[in-house]
């Protein structure tokens, strides 16, 4: 189980990438959809630091 909370961390990091470079490129454009990008991209790093510090605890409690 601790593989799969690793990949779901990661995957956060994907969604944050992704959105960060949607973000730069319509960044200018009138009418875009830049604070739904804005968004996500702050949404995603929050949950990747969140699950990682959850998944370190986990792994912290399991070794005990």
């Amino acid at each position: 189980m601790i593989k799969i909370l690793k990949y779901t961390e990661y995957l956060y990091l994907v969604v944050a990438f992704f959105s960060a470079v949607r973000l730069f490129s319509i960044y200018n454009e009138p009418n875009s959809d830049r604070m739904i990008f804005a968004f996500f991209l702050v949404i995603s790093l929050g949950m990747f630091f969140f699950r990682r510090n959850y998944r370190k605890k986990f792994e912290k409690r399991q070794g005990e």
